[in-house]
């Protein structure tokens, strides 16, 4: 039976480092070490661009960052094994819709599972920066830098924004971004009774193995419970049959 590894605290999954970078380009590199659901630590260095200064930052030792994503997609997973084994086991079905209603069930939570895993949740750029994120690192992040994480199918992505202040005598015409997964440049924000631009965007990723696996679980499940109520159907309309 396949289950979604669990945080750190209970012990149960290794700990795995995967290294962030992208051919090319060394604004931004960092290695992350994933525990289940939990980030335990983020070593992330990074260029800035005027200055060529470069910046080193990790996660608090007291810290860790759980992935709501891969937390939730567990919640789902648990609940769907759950529909399936809440039932003594010399329980008989009665009915081809009993069957087909718990088929529903289960392929709901499934479905949500994998949703959790392929649709990252679009954010503003000031829920951004009032994340408990911004308060993992150590030395603490200067004001114009936020970083995000998320889960995107099978990888786990860090996006980090540099940013500028827009000056009271600035004749942009201010307009604050709505939601997204990805803020692009130009991006426009207030926070703090101060107004930002976003002036630069790195986006870093890496696969994680086990998330495949994951989501090609996901798809097999979802296949073997419509082959089920296909089936279910097929022979409930033959029972149902009545020739005249």
């Amino acid at each position: 039976m396949f289950a979604l590894p669990a945080g750190g605290s209970e012990g149960a999954a290794k700990q795995e480092n995967f290294v962030l970078s992208v051919a090319g380009m060394d604004q931004v590199k960092g290695v992350l070490t994933l525990q289940g659901d939990a980030l335990c630590q983020a070593d992330l260095n990074l260029k800035m661009p005027r200055s060529n200064q470069l910046l080193h930052f990790t996660f608090r030792e007291d810290k860790q960052w759980k992935l709501q994503q891969i937390q939730d997609a567990r919640n789902h997973v648990n609940q769907a094994i759950y529909l399936l084994m809440n039932r003594d086991v010399n329980y008989h079905f009665k009915t081809g819709s009993e069957v087909l209603k718990l088929m529903d069930a289960v392929m709901l939570q499934l479905s949500r599972a994998r949703n959790r895993l392929t649709t990252p949740a679009t954010l503003t750029l000031p829920e951004i920066a009032s994340s408990g994120l911004t308060k993992m690192f150590s030395p603490a992040l200067p004001p114009d830098i936020l970083v995000n994480f998320y889960i995107n199918l099978n990888k786990l992505c860090l996006t980090v924004y540099q940013l500028h202040v827009l000056q009271p005598s600035t004749t942009k015409n201010f307009k604050p971004a709505g939601g997204s997964i990805l803020h692009n440049p130009g991006a426009m924000f207030e926070f703090g009774n101060q107004r930002y631009e976003v002036s630069h965007v790195h986006k870093m990723e890496c696969v994680v193995p086990w998330l495949n696996d994951a989501l090609v679980f996901f798809t097999v499940s979802l296949q073997l419970c419509q082959q089920l109520k296909d089936k279910i159907s097929v022979f409930s309309s033959y029972w149902n049959y009545k020739p005249y």
